[in-house]
């Protein structure tokens, strides 16, 4: 739930388990224990390819504009009421899903991680990028954010235990360097603010995936999205409420489009198709992807806001999608 996301959710790189719509656990868990495929539903295995290909692509495309869509947020609301107000929609979303659906409440002991997980995907996340975003542009943050999936990789193996091999690690840290020095040659030798945001929006999306990997072991992916997002309810309510009284609010069909787009596409409805893409196809498959959503960030940001792109940008977008790339290719 990048997200993240955007968020930039998750990705299956040879560490398991992950989640998110850039992690990958969460994904393999939805789909071979609570979604199987179209041919288990009765479809054929080619439309149940098709149609999965297609859902997991809406994800990705969705994922994508979450950028986009805070910049025109921000057109309207303060960072702090943006991502409190984008919370309290996308948790009304999830209600009516959770409601329609009849599903249960989660076990006593998932909360705890359902808390990480909304700690991590449903604030932590989307309050630093739009932080970030306020200073930095979205072909920029789109670029460090790409770092994602090798930082949710990273997390997953120091909570997992998994020994991923050398050339693992060694695709990981080159695609951390890349980013860093990017970075820094943007900014002009030293991180600036944005970056520190950023850095540390990688850090508290790649814990919330992680651990939404290892509740999508018995829960259904969207499920621990939208409970994680039911349980923030109370304090985005009150941050909504503090937000709107303290930072000045100016609408503009910009702004709106692009909270709601936030709220219901990126945040909630997003990941459902993901998930439910990812159960029809696979993990391996669905990531492979995703390898585009920063690109597709990239597309958006000069189509929907207007930005020029460095020649450096889209050069350190895609070496990161090729470590990105090695690191699924190896054990």
């Amino acid at each position: 739930m990048t997200a993240q996301n955007s968020a930039t959710r998750p990705l299956s790189i040879a560490v398991r388990p992950a989640s998110g719509p850039t992690a990958p656990a969460a994904g393999a868990g939805s789909g071979a224990d609570h979604g199987g495929s179209g041919a288990d539903h009765g479809g054929s295995p080619a439309a149940g390819n098709r149609s999965g290909t297609l859902l997991a692509l809406l994800g990705v495309v969705a994922f994508s504009l979450t950028f986009p869509a805070t910049a025109w947020g921000l057109e309207s609301f303060g960072p702090w009421s943006l991502v409190a107000l984008r919370s309290v929609l996308a948790a009304a979303v999830a209600g009516v899903f959770l409601l329609a659906g009849r599903v249960r409440p989660p076990a006593r002991e998932h909360w705890a991680g359902l808390a990480v997980v909304a700690g991590g995907v449903v604030v932590g996340f989307p309050l630093l990028t739009t932080l970030a975003l306020r200073s930095s542009t979205t072909s920029h943050a789109a670029v460090v954010v790409g770092l994602l999936p090798l930082t949710t990789a990273a997390l997953s193996a120091l909570r997992t235990g998994a020994r991923p091999s050398r050339r693992f690690w060694a695709a990981a840290v080159t695609g951390a360097a890349i980013v860093l020095g990017f970075t820094l040659a943007q900014s002009g030798g030293s991180p600036s603010a944005g970056d520190a945001y950023l850095f540390g929006a990688l850090l508290v999306c790649a814990a919330g995936y992680t651990e939404g990997g290892r509740l999508a072991r018995t829960l259904p992916g969207w499920q621990v999205i939208g409970w994680a997002l039911v349980l923030c309810l109370p304090l985005s309510l009150a941050g909504s409420a503090l937000g709107l009284a303290y930072e000045p609010v100016h609408l503009t069909g910009h702004g709106l489009a692009g909270l709601l787009w936030a709220a219901a596409g990126s945040t909630f409805l997003g990941l459902y198709v993901w998930y439910r893409g990812m159960a029809a196809i696979g993990a391996p498959r669905a990531s492979q992807l995703q390898l585009a959503q920063p690109l597709l960030t990239l597309f958006w940001s000069v189509v929907l806001l207007g930005e020029e792109l460095s020649p450096a940008t889209p050069l350190a977008a895609c070496a990161v999608l090729v470590c990105i790339t090695a690191t699924q290719r190896v054990k």
